[in-house]
C-alpha cells in the first residue's frame, strides 16, 4: 500500500511554548501508526530542533520544514538551506506551497531546483500544486495542474520521483472554510496520477503518495482519505488543535 500521510502545516502560527506543548500532547497520545502510515509536522524554522527532539522516539512521526532555499549555500541573508535542514535530521520539506507561490513569486523552475536540492540532501520534498478559483471556474484546472507537474517534476528520474510526495491544494479551499467535495478531490488526484502514468508508467505512478490539502478537518478527513487516490492530507488550521489532528491521523487508511 502507498504511504498514507497526515501532514500538519503550522504556517506562521504558535509561539515556541505553544508549539512544544502541542507536540508533547500528540506524542503522548496513544496512536498506533502502521508501517505504511506517517504523521509529519511542518513547523516554523525556529522550532525545528525542538520538534525533531520531541518526536524522535515516536514511531513514524517526522518533522518537515515549510520551505528551503533553492541555493546550496552563500550570501543569502534570511534563507535556510537543505543542507542545514539535513544537519538537524529534518526528514521532509514543503516545496511550492500556494502561499510561497503567491506571496513570494516562486516559479515552477525555482521549485524544480528546490526539489533537486532536497533530494540531494536526502530530504523528502512534499511538492504542492493546485489551482485558484478563477482557473477552476474556467474549467482549466486539469491543464493548469498538469503544467505545474511537468515544469517542476518531469526532469526527475523514476528513482528520484519515487522519493517525492505530492500535495494537491485547491487554493480556493485553503483557509476559506470551503472544501472540495470528495468527488472533486478524487477526480483531481486521479488526474495527477494519470499524468504521472503517462510520463513514468503505471508502476511508478501507483507508488506516489498524493495528499489533499484544503480545509481538511476531523469531520471530513475519513471520507476524503477513503477515496482511491487520496493518500492523506496536508492540514492547516486543524493541525493547530491537538484533538482535531489526532482524529485526522486516525482517519488514515
Amino acid at each position: 500500500m502507498r504511504k498514507q500521510i497526515a501532514a500538519a502545516n503550522w504556517k506562521m502560527n504558535l509561539t515556541y511554548q505553544q508549539g512544544s506543548a502541542l507536540l508533547q500532547t500528540l506524542v503522548t497520545t496513544e496512536i498506533d501508526l502502521k508501517e505504511h502510515q506517517a504523521a509529519v509536522f511542518a513547523v516554523p524554522f525556529p522550532y525545528l530542533e525542538m520538534a525533531v527532539d520531541t518526536v524522535q522516539h515516536k514511531k513514524n512521526y517526522y518533522i518537515a520544514a515549510q520551505n528551503c532555499s533553492d541555493k546550496k549555500s552563500g550570501a543569502f541573508t534570511g534563507e535556510v538551506s537543505a543542507e542545514m535542514l539535513k544537519s538537524l535530521n529534518v526528514n521532509y520539506c514543503l516545496v511550492g506551497h500556494s502561499e510561497r507561490r503567491e506571496y513570494f513569486g516562486e516559479s515552477n523552475a525555482v521549485l524544480a531546483e528546490k526539489l533537486n536540492i532536497c533530494l540531494a540532501n536526502g530530504i523528502t520534498p512534499v511538492f504542492c500544486c493546485g489551482e485558484a478559483l478563477a482557473t477552476r471556474e474556467q474549467h482549466r484546472q486539469n491543464a493548469y495542474v498538469e503544467g505545474q507537474l511537468k515544469e517542476s517534476l518531469f526532469h526527475l528520474s523514476k528513482e528520484a520521483l519515487l522519493k517525492v510526495v505530492i500535495a494537491y491544494e485547491p487554493i480556493w479551499a485553503i483557509g476559506t472554510g470551503k472544501t472540495a467535495s470528495t468527488e472533486q478531490a478524487q477526480e483531481m488526484h486521479a488526474h495527477i496520477r494519470s499524468v504521472l502514468k503517462n510520463q513514468y508508467g503505471d508502476s511508478i505512478a501507483e507508488q506516489i503518495s498524493i495528499l489533499y490539502g484544503g480545509s481538511v478537518k476531523a469531520s471530513n478527513a475519513r471520507e476524503l482519505f477513503a477515496s482511491k487516490d487520496v493518500d492523506g492530507g496536508l492540514v492547516g488550521g486543524a493541525s493547530l488543535i491537538a484533538a482535531e489532528f489526532i482524529e485526522i491521523i486516525k482517519a488514515l487508511k
